[in-house]
């Protein structure tokens, strides 16, 4: 039998237009929409799988959030890294349970919990204290107030100093990451990994020319392309929108 689902607990309704709704359930509370109204207590105690209507009729999917989910709905302060960079992100930079993560430029915290969610400590430093505030609170509200035990965020900047030390993997979503890269050899531990997110190609460059100055090698850059496919009865053709550039993840090893 399913775990019911509970007050405070995140849930996406779904309708029949393939319309996502994400909130949390709170107790006397109601969703509303323009085909009606639900309740927060009709699904309260019930279970996650099933279709509900509304009070005009209105059929939706009631179930659970991925973290997908939650990374394209969650309240963001910032522009984040979507899912499909989050995924390769974390096997570029093998993170592993209990792995030591220095993360600098947080965000809304999308990558945040993904990385918790594989079993990552993180030091994160972040600049502006209202994206701290923000990526704390989406942590806390999908992966529940112990994650916050393993998500050390402090308000700084990277660019000046870093005082976290042995570090297994370092992920870096900055403007500037070849400023902060010259100092993680006092960081990352050796054998550790660095993977930096650039939107341009150009930044992409200047970290690859910062990588090869050392004590850095194995350095490669990669970009996701994500086209889906339209498939319906005889009716199988690609999408006719892509999801092409976001980002680009370029990857190293810290060698002695």
């Amino acid at each position: 039998m399913s775990r019911p689902l509970e007050a405070g607990e995140l849930v996406l309704l779904v309708d029949r237009k393939d319309r996502r709704y994400l909130f949390a359930l709170q107790p006397g509370k109601e969703f509303h929409s323009h085909a009606g109204l639900i309740t927060h207590d009709s699904l309260i105690g019930g279970p996650a799988g099933v279709r509900v209507s509304s009070s005009q009729g209105a059929n939706y999917l009631v179930i659970r959030p991925t973290l997908s989910d939650v990374v394209l709905k969650m309240p963001r302060g910032a522009q984040v890294i979507y899912p499909k960079d989050i995924g390769p992100i974390l096997m570029l930079a093998d993170i592993f349970p209990g792995a030591r993560v220095f993360e600098s430029g947080l965000g809304s915290g999308a990558l945040s919990m993904a990385l918790l969610r594989a079993g990552a400590d993180i030091v994160g430093y972040e600049l502006r204290e209202d994206f701290a505030s923000r990526a704390q609170k989406n942590v806390a509200s999908f992966l529940g107030e112990s994650a916050l035990d393993r998500y050390h965020v402090e308000i700084r900047d990277s660019y000046e100093a870093i005082d976290a030390r042995d570090i297994d993997r370092v992920v870096l979503d900055l403007p500037e990451p070849w400023n902060v890269i010259p100092r993680l050899a006092d960081v990352l531990l050796p054998g550790g990994v660095v993977v930096a997110y650039t939107p341009s190609i150009t930044q992409a460059v200047q970290v690859r020319e910062v990588l090869a100055a050392g004590p850095y090698e194995l350095a490669a850059t990669t970009e996701i392309l994500q086209r889906g496919w339209h498939i319906e009865g005889a009716a199988v053709r690609p999408d006719h929108r892509m999801v092409a550039h976001t980002g680009f993840l370029t990857h190293a090893r810290r060698v002695e």
